[in-house]
């Protein structure tokens, strides 16, 4: 008897066998048989690799197959099967150019298989043709998901950074209200100290007097510079010093002026060394001068210090948008980092305690800095969600290799086993109908996987959740970069029925 080697085709009937085709008719039937044909491939061979045109349907008839995707260079199996009928290739044919038509993974030959094979525009043909209702529901579901998805993600954006402004504009208030009452306050100081020294200077003040009331003031200056910082009790304890030596020496309206000279660190001793050859008559009117003196340095000082406090708010939220920067270059995250940290500062409840375990040694990874920024934000402002006004937000970062960590841990009440796998699917949240969209994860595992080519994890139990970011140090080569299609799409193809 004469073997009829391996077999190129599959009669109608043995396509009514398999799952996919098992309710067409039997004109269909003879139609696929005539246009598809049997392939076989060795064990240990890639039946179709990811990122190349997708050209073909394939249904497996025997054997085992594999499907992976590369994730960091790496490429990752996520299903194998043995199941007769499961398909997988291009599956997508039927949208035509609307979408990019490559292999979404890599289907590889475990053992030897047999397949059934079916061009892509004849895959195509079919669907749009025999099912034509099943077609339209199928195109609504993909593009109004994929559209929904894109109106989403932008309005969940436009809400982060509606909060992020709001609490920005929240922190830039209070040192600017700061400024202008302390500018309003010197400029009433200032008057009343060109006062004090017309009284000083209006004849009954020699020369010799005047240039020591000019060396005391410029000593108060330095003094009151480096004023130390006193704690309540010490603070109180100098006021009624200062306020006893001044009514002592019969000087008006001690218990008012000896606040500011403490504050610039004035004490007795030093006051009536300063006074000591003034005279009674000129001592009223040289203290009073040089309490205008100490009060109007400390309002400069915080002057400075709100204004100061205003540039680095603005510098931080010129690093978190990273508004002037090229799209893609080396950065420093923990810049990035320390940015959005003070962008989210009016977010952070009194009781949760940040801790920046930072290894400042690591070199800058490649990056579109403002995306990352949306990953950080989105990482925190969860585990501070998770914490509900109290625990220990800790940040950290290290390298292994030529790959660079970042850890947003919380010590909230951790994510439950049964949920934990679906945390990064998109619309996907435990929160109340209204208070999430469930997008926050699911963008920043396509900004992570797909845009840097790295990482993301999560380690979760009572107490300690840890969601670790692993970013390349050196830039992927081209044969790293991901498929054309949003990271996110599971690809989960072969499908069983």
């Amino acid at each position: 008897m004469n073997d009829p080697g391996p077999r190129t085709g599959l009669t109608p009937a043995e396509l009514q066998e398999l799952f996919l085709f098992e309710a067409l008719d039997d004109k269909q039937l003879r139609w696929l048989s005539e246009r598809g044909r049997v392939e076989t491939r060795p064990g240990g061979s890639p039946v179709y690799s990811e990122g190349e045109a997708a050209t073909c349907f394939f249904v497996l008839l025997s054997g085992t197959v594999s499907i992976g995707r590369r994730v960091h260079g790496d490429d990752v199996e996520f299903n194998r099967t043995d199941q007769r009928g499961v398909y997988a290739g291009a599956t997508q044919a039927y949208m035509g150019d609307r979408v990019d038509q490559v292999y979404p993974n890599t289907l590889e030959a475990v053992t030897d298989v047999e397949l059934f094979l079916l061009p892509a525009d004849e895959f195509s043909y079919a669907v749009r043709t025999w099912f034509p209702m099943a077609l339209h529901l199928l195109e609504g579901l993909f593009f109004g998901t994929r559209a929904s998805n894109t109106i989403i993600g932008e309005r969940e954006r436009l809400v982060a950074l509606g909060s992020l402004t709001a609490g920005l504009t929240h922190e830039l208030n209070n040192p600017a209200a700061a400024a202008v009452r302390a500018t309003d306050t010197l400029r009433d100081r200032v008057t009343k100290m060109r006062h004090k020294l017309a009284l000083i200077a209006d004849g009954r003040v020699d020369g010799t007097q005047l240039h020591r009331l000019v060396e005391m003031q410029d000593a108060a200056v330095q003094r009151a510079t480096n004023a130390p910082k006193l704690t309540a009790i010490e603070s109180s304890d100098a006021e009624d010093e200062v306020a006893d030596w001044l009514e002592d020496h019969e000087v008006a309206r001690p218990w008012d002026i000896a606040p500011v000279l403490v504050a610039g660190g004035i004490d007795p001793d030093w006051l009536a060394d300063a006074t000591e050859n003034l005279g009674d008559e000129n001592r009223q009117a040289a203290v009073g001068w040089l309490t205008y003196t100490v009060d109007t340095e400390l309002l400069m000082s915080e002057i400075e210090d709100a204004v100061s406090r205003i540039s680095g708010l603005v510098d931080a939220a010129r690093q978190y948008s990273q508004l002037d920067r090229s799209a893609q270059q080396p950065v420093d995250v923990h810049e990035l980092l320390d940015a959005t940290l003070v962008m989210l500062q009016a977010k952070i409840p009194s009781g949760v305690r940040v801790v920046k375990e930072f290894d400042r040694t690591l070199p800058p990874v490649p990056a579109y800095g403002a995306e990352l920024n949306q990953v950080w934000t989105n990482l925190i402002d969860n585990a501070l969600g998770a914490m509900d006004g109290s625990g220990t937000l800790t940040i950290t970062t290290w390298r292994e290799g030529e790959r660079l960590f970042i850890e947003v841990r919380d010590t909230g009440p951790g994510i439950p086993a049964d949920v934990r796998p679906r945390i990064f699917e998109p619309f996907f949240t435990t929160k109340p109908v209204g208070e999430g969209t469930g997008l926050g994860l699911d963008i920043s595992y396509r900004i992570v996987v797909n845009k840097h080519h790295g990482d993301i994890r999560v380690d979760s139990q009572p107490g300690d959740t840890r969601f670790r970011v692993c970013l390349p140090i050196t830039p992927p080569s081209d044969d790293d970069s991901p498929p054309p299609e949003d990271v996110g799409s599971t690809g989960t193809e072969p499908a069983s029925g």
